[in-house]
């Protein structure tokens, strides 16, 4: 009998966990034919994730949960559930309900017809402000453009992966991790199905406008060298103006058409040349040296403090 794990990432979501467990038992009920593997991961929560984990481990020996020696972000917490997966096929799907366990049967059956990976494009969105559709659907079309990766449009970490692509996720060390991303990477046979995004079932969302900037910078930085690239042409279009202020002052100068104070010309030149160019590019340059700084220290992607289930491996 085939494996089909589900990997979900928590981080307070103790009010979650239960119903999404309760959607997920509903949702599999034609998948009969599957040996099931849920695999919860507490992000290191504030709240009583761990316990309503706990609870249902103890009750249900399908379930595993992986405690978090600390709050290592979703990225990682996602990583360290795949790691953990023995399933022929693995879902990931978040705790907040808002990606419906219903859509994971027609993953798996375009998964029977032979494809790698089937990832889930949003219909719409419901429950989300105007400013966070509109941010969403700039970055997910900005990284599309700017990355020589094919990372689909619309689409979250709600997928279904082949046991082949965890194998190659595995060998992809990186710190700064983004997992659609990666997946796309991979290549391998690829689709989607498409669904309706829910509003979350309960508390409130983890990801502030903060997080979500960082993690559209760890994106960019992690699958495209666009700003490099950008940061060149910026320079190359500072330094054309720069070059014909500086022609028009000197032609002011020289025909004594305008009155310029003595040393002003060259400090604003320098001022306008040095200064625009080269703290955009320290900027750029910055972002890529922060993660080869990450990626040197070769630090543990997640630390695992305790596991509930009977599934424990060493």
């Amino acid at each position: 009998m085939k494996i089909l794990s589900i990997v979900i990432p928590c981080y307070n979501e103790e009010k979650n966990v239960k119903p999404l467990y309760d959607e997920i038992n509903l949702a599999t009920k034609r998948l009969d034919t599957y040996k099931l593997e849920i695999i919860f991961v507490n992000d290191g929560s504030r709240d009583n994730t761990a316990g309503e984990i706990k609870k249902l481990a103890d009750t249900d020996h399908r379930i595993v949960g992986l405690i978090l020696s600390r709050n290592f972000g979703h990225q990682p917490a996602s990583t360290a559930g795949i790691d953990y997966t023995t399933g022929d096929a693995v879902i990931l799907i978040d705790a907040d309900l808002q990606d419906p366990p219903s859509a994971i049967v027609n993953m798996v059956k375009k998964w029977e017809t032979g494809f790698d990976v089937v990832y889930g494009v949003r219909n719409s969105r419901k429950g989300e402000s105007f400013l966070k559709k509109l941010t969403a659907k700039i970055f997910y079309r900005l990284i599309h453009f700017a990355s020589n990766t094919n990372i689909p449009v619309d689409t979250g970490d709600f997928r279904l992966i082949s046991r082949r692509v965890v194998e190659a996720l595995k060998q992809m060390p990186e710190r700064s991790r983004f997992i659609r991303g990666m997946v796309s990477w991979t290549g391998f046979n690829q689709t989607s199905i498409y669904y309706d995004r829910n509003p979350r079932y309960a508390g409130e969302t983890n990801y502030t406008y903060r997080k979500m900037f960082r993690f559209a910078i760890d994106a960019i930085t992690s699958f495209s060298s666009a700003p490099l690239v950008m940061a060149t042409w910026v320079g190359i279009f500072i330094s054309f103006f720069s070059f014909m202020f500086i022609a028009k002052l000197l032609f002011q100068k020289l025909t004594n058409t305008a009155y310029v104070v003595s040393g002003w010309t060259s400090m604003i030149v320098v001022t306008l040349f040095l200064g625009g160019v080269q703290l955009f590019f320290l900027g750029v340059i910055g972002e890529y040296l922060a993660r080869m700084f990450t990626e040197v220290k070769q630090r543990p992607i997640y630390l695992i403090q305790d596991i509930y289930g009977q599934n424990k491996q060493s």
